[in-house]
């Protein structure tokens, strides 16, 4: 009898043990003695840094939400979204999180949207926490987007965000976003990429282009250069919802400055400066995407030691050459060199807007008067991309025609420095040189 029990309260002790085991288990448990059971949050380590990864992408005049290099603040309307993006260069689990602040007596609540999943985050407080969101699962590599929305506030503001911290297999490699704080505003911007072309050597004194944006491909902000030489470049771009521009500039040289010889009728020339100094000539045209436009420019030494650069539109609007501009650049003595093309985005704040367009015929001209065709480039990009601060860039062939695209975070990016080569058409422009204007 004495045994049976003993073996009976073994057995009673044994089960009690297995059942607290399996609760400390399930619900994770610190301690047999603990009264409430301790949520284990994901670890996310690392931040990335809303100034240099988001854009406010929804907004309502008037308000006064701002993105600096701290990060997003003034945000105080529920109509606004703020989008965040970085490049998860696998699958796996994304565990994320936002480093917040608000008034000091105030608390809000935010929703915070990964990919379109949604979750909500309560923040209280003037001390910077991270608040958990959520996790979500990444099917596919590629850029990933957090958006923020104000759901309800005591105080003035939602919060003042710093960083998206975030976790998980998803993170543990080939993982890109901006974290160069001096280079934020280059980064907003997106990547540059360019053609860079194949020339025959010689003395090149025309060269000659044709460029098509396609439709829905003309966000504000782009610069679709066409005609890009050792000195200076020519192209066309977007400067607002009302007014486009074709754009011909000539850079200074170290020393003395280029000066303007004449222009065309209805175009503004003057000077440049910011990005380096030089001569500029601009006419405000409504090109439209979808129509293929020709470039043309032409620079020859004068025998004195200056350069003379010249620069003409093809409208098929018009069927005619229009003047852009002659500009003389001093203590120069050569033909065209260097011989390229590139796409950018020249506003920050809507690098997230994505562009494309296609470069075609492109032939050079000799100073004998003999075309040669251009019918490979290599593809570069900038130091935001090089730099890996970007990703979304590419480039290269497409329907016979070179093509480049940045912006939008798109996935697939190509390499920087491959080489792309187009069939030749083997047809050389017919220009009537003696009556352009």
């Amino acid at each position: 009898m004495v045994t049976n029990n003993i073996f009976s309260v073994s057995a009673n002790v044994l089960l009690l043990l297995f059942t607290l085991t399996a609760a400390c288990k399930k619900d994770k448990i610190t301690s047999p003695g603990s009264s409430a059971p301790s949520v284990i949050t994901p670890a996310t380590n690392i931040a990335v840094p809303i100034g240099g990864n988001a854009y406010i992408t929804q907004s309502v005049s008037g308000f006064t939400e701002k993105i600096n290099e701290s990060g997003l603040t003034n945000w105080i309307a529920t109509s606004t979204t703020i989008s965040v993006y970085f490049k998860a260069g696998q699958t796996g689990q994304l565990d994320l999180a936002i480093k917040a602040k608000t008034d000091p007596a105030g608390s809000s609540v935010v929703k915070v949207l990964v990919n379109g999943s949604p979750f909500t985050v309560n923040i209280s407080g003037a001390s910077s926490k991270t608040y958990f969101a959520g996790t979500v699962n990444i099917a596919t590599a590629g850029y990933v987007k957090v958006d923020l929305q104000g759901i309800s506030k005591t105080g003035t503001s939602f919060a003042e965000v710093s960083d998206i911290m975030i976790g998980g297999t998803a993170t543990t490699a080939n993982l890109f976003f901006a974290n160069d704080a001096a280079n934020y505003y280059w980064s907003r911007r997106g990547p540059s990429c360019h053609l860079s072309y194949t020339v025959p050597t010689g003395d090149m004194e025309y060269f000659y282009s044709e460029l098509t944006v396609p439709v829905g491909e003309d966000k504000i902000g782009s610069y679709f250069m066409a005609n890009g030489f050792g000195e200076g470049y020519f192209g066309i771009q977007v400067n607002s919802p009302s007014e486009r521009r074709v754009l011909f500039s000539v850079w200074d040289p170290s020393a003395g400055q280029t000066t303007l010889v004449r222009k065309g009728t209805n175009v503004t020339a003057g000077r440049f400066g910011g990005e380096g100094t030089g001569g500029q000539s601009y006419m405000i045209f409504n090109w439209q995407a979808g129509t293929t436009y020709k470039f043309l420019t032409h620079a020859k030494p004068d025998g004195a030691g200056n350069t003379i650069y010249t620069s003409w539109f093809f409208t098929p609007e018009t069927g005619s050459w229009t003047l852009l501009a002659t500009f003389t650049r001093p203590n120069t003595s050569k033909h065209l060199t260097n011989f390229h093309g590139f796409l950018e985005n020249f506003y920050d704040y809507n690098g997230y807007f994505g562009r494309k367009a296609h470069w075609t015929n492109q032939w050079v001209r000799t100073a004998a008067g003999v075309w040669n065709e251009v019918t490979a480039f290599k593809f570069t990009v900038d130091a935001t991309g090089n730099n890996k601060q970007r990703m979304d860039f590419a480039g290269g062939v497409e329907n016979g025609k070179f093509f480049l695209q940045n912006g939008g975070f798109f996935a697939n990016n190509i390499t920087p420095g491959t080489m792309f080569t187009r069939t030749a058409t083997g047809i050389s422009p017919i220009i009537d040189f003696t009556s352009l204007p």
